[in-house]
C-alpha cells in the first residue's frame, strides 16, 4: 500500500496524482510515496499502555507511516483517558473508605 504524503490518503501504485487532496504523487525529492506493510495493532496496544510513547511514536510517523502513527496517537490518547479516569475512580473510592467525607456535627 503506498499513502500520499500530503495528506495520507491510500493511493494505488500507478496513480500520478492524489484523489483526496489532488497533489502530485511522482517521486522526487519534495514528493514521496511511502509503503506501509503489516499490522498497526502492536503500535496501538504499545500506546495505550505506555502514552508518553504513544505520543512520541505519532509525532516521529506522521509523515512516513501515516497509519503506525495514528494507532499509536489514538492508543495514546484512549491509554491517558482511561488511565485518567481510573485514577480518579480510585481517589474517590479511598476518600470515601477513609472516611474523608464524613463530618461530626
Amino acid at each position: 500500500m503506498a499513502y500520499c504524503t500530503n495528506c495520507g490518503s491510500q493511493v494505488r501504485d500507478d496513480q500520478d496524482v492524489c484523489l483526496s487532496c489532488g497533489k502530485s504523487l511522482k517521486l522526487g525529492k519534495q514528493n514521496k510515496v511511502y509503503d506501509e506493510q503489516g499490522s498497526t495493532f502492536g503500535y496501538a496496544v504499545l500506546g495505550f499502555f505506555i502514552p508518553i510513547v504513544g505520543l512520541v511514536l505519532y509525532l516521529m510517523w506522521k509523515d512516513e507511516r501515516p497509519n503506525a502513527s495514528q494507532s499509536a496517537g489514538k492508543g495514546a490518547l484512549v491509554g491517558f483517558i482511561l488511565n485518567f479516569l481510573f485514577s480518579i475512580l480510585v481517589m474517590i473510592i479511598l476518600m470515601t473508605s477513609s472516611g474523608f467525607w464524613m463530618y461530626d456535627f
